[in-house]
């Protein structure tokens, strides 16, 4: 569906007409360019789109059937740039990513949103309220629309960070890292950074090559070149991200290695306890084994202290290997 619909002249919103196929024309009249957004459309109401303002049917199709990974790519008459925001839920652990497809061409610029995060209605009165920044054309709606997805990054990087930090906290208390539950939700984490990084980590070079650094000094068609200190500064909250992803990835897994390696102390100790009263009952087991086979030429049996030395012998040898079992730290 078609959220919204505007004309944008030196900075300033006026409504677009109704039919929004003549919105290009009055935007290019009035030297101003147009803004339609588009929530989840359908393949009719986005192939009206796609031919009034000439876009590629590659990039048409991959912005109707969604599921991309971030990207930019440059056709003839357009831009076409591909953002996964996220969503984190604290209390189930769990990362979920839409999409932001952005079309950018000479005086319009389109943006369809795919999932229920990130609604881009803030990203729009946001711009509206800095006329000057709005004034540089459709530029500033991929500027303002990267910014915004890339600085929520930072926020899901944090609560994640903090959710992790409790996580390691409860791995290492004394009691708490042994519950069978427990590597499951770490692995699970795991999982969640993993969705995190697919959705931050190729957007690198598409910010790369917005913002000119690295090997990426050519300009970009249908970008200004003015534009690229804004990107950069994008590019470098990215990066950031980028590392703190990066470090919550090793962090996770050097907790569930830790874990692990807890879970398998833990067995050897349960080993050497139960070993250890089982070498203790082999001596009373073996003393009545041997005074249960009932021989008749056996000198002991006939013995009148016979029965009371068996008995302190047994206690004695239980005594001296309980000792030596808890000196050894094994009971």
């Amino acid at each position: 569906m078609i959220v919204d619909c505007a004309i944008y002249r030196e900075g300033h919103r006026s409504e677009g007409p109704r039919d929004f196929s003549d919105a290009l024309d009055e935007a290019r009249a009035a030297g101003g360019f147009v803004w339609i957004g588009l929530h989840e459309p359908t393949a009719g109401e986005f192939d009206l789109v796609a031919q009034e303002f000439g876009l590629h049917p590659l990039a048409v199709e991959d912005a109707l059937k969604a599921h991309q990974r971030p990207k930019l790519e440059v056709y003839d008459d357009s831009l076409f740039v591909v953002l996964k925001p996220v969503e984190y839920e604290p209390r189930s652990d769990t990362v979920s990513s839409g999409e932001v497809m952005i079309f950018l061409g000479d005086s319009f610029a389109v943006t369809v949103r795919h999932g229920e995060g990130a609604p881009l209605a803030a990203v729009r009165q946001r711009l509206e309220r800095e006329p000057e920044l709005l004034g540089e054309g459709p530029t500033s709606v991929l500027y303002a629309v990267a910014d915004a997805v890339v600085d929520h990054y930072l926020d899901v990087a944090t609560e994640l960070g903090t959710d992790l930090e409790e996580l390691e906290a409860e791995v290492f208390t004394p009691d708490g890292g042994g519950s069978r539950h427990t590597a499951s939700r770490i692995y699970n984490f795991k999982r969640q950074i993993l969705e995190f990084r697919r959705a931050t980590g190729p957007l690198a070079p598409p910010m790369a090559r917005l913002a000119g650094v690295g090997s990426y000094g050519a300009g970009v068609p249908f970008v200004e070149d003015g534009a690229r200190p804004f990107f950069r500064d994008v590019h470098d909250h990215l990066t950031r991200v980028n590392e703190s992803v990066e470090g919550l990835d090793r962090l996770v897994s050097d907790i569930l290695s830790a874990h692990l390696a807890q879970m398998s102390v833990r067995q050897n100790d349960d080993m050497r306890k139960i070993s250890a009263w089982a070498a203790m009952a082999a001596i009373p087991t073996m003393l009545a084994g041997i005074y249960g086979m009932n021989f008749e030429h056996m000198p002991e049996l006939h013995w009148e202290w016979s029965y009371p030395v068996v008995i302190v012998a047994m206690v004695a040898l239980e005594v001296l290997l309980f000792r030596l079992f808890k000196r050894r730290g094994w009971m």
